[in-house]
């Protein structure tokens, strides 16, 4: 019992040690400048993902603002509403189910974040072609070495794991990380 503990701490840590610093700052970059904007932010993720990005949304929403008399962030998590998820899988495509959704709301300006382990399903690659064309800002959360949304992004926060649990979990470390940057850095919203 202890090997495998010791192993699966080894492979997490290590991937939390290798996050790019300066992916980091540019993707805290990115969402301060969505805030000094005004500008909304979306996230989506699938699976375990898509919890990710819920409760992203939720502490970040929560927590990311400090000071009461300030506006908070608007943010909006593509994966939170099953109702709208499966009307656009079953009457359009699954493939659709967050581009359309864009469609809807997405302005030029607007930040993209994608969390998906292995960052080539077509569900989330479509919405980054789809940010892009609008002239929305991206970042990525993936794992492996990227994949396809890496390539839309303009900050790429991937753990380079091959084991979705572990990449899981890295990406709820670093959501939780970017909440408590963001709770004493609150200079960064002006």
């Amino acid at each position: 019992m202890k090997e495998f503990l010791d192993q699966y701490r080894r492979e997490l840590y290590g991937a939390v040690d290798a996050i790019d610093p300066e992916e980091f700052q540019k993707a805290v970059d990115l969402i301060a400048q969505a805030y000094r904007e005004d500008r909304q932010i979306f996230v989506m993720g699938n699976g375990g993902s898509a919890a990710t990005a819920n409760h992203f949304v939720c502490n970040f929403g929560k927590n990311a603002v400090q000071d009461p008399a300030k506006r908070r962030f608007r943010m909006l998590s593509l994966s939170d509403n099953v109702e709208r998820i499966t009307a656009y899988g079953n009457d359009v495509s699954f493939e659709e189910i967050f581009r359309q959704q864009l469609v809807n709301l997405m302005n030029p300006g607007d930040l993209l974040i994608s969390i998906s382990a292995s960052g080539n399903s077509p569900d989330l690659v479509r919405p980054c072609q789809y940010a892009r064309e609008r002239g929305a800002r991206q970042i990525a959360m993936a794992g492996f070495d990227g994949g396809k949304i890496r390539e839309f992004a303009q900050a790429g926060l991937v753990i380079p794991l091959s084991s979705y649990e572990w990449i899981e979990d890295g990406h709820m470390i670093l959501c939780h990380m970017i909440v408590c940057y963001f709770k004493s850095h609150q200079e960064l919203l002006g």
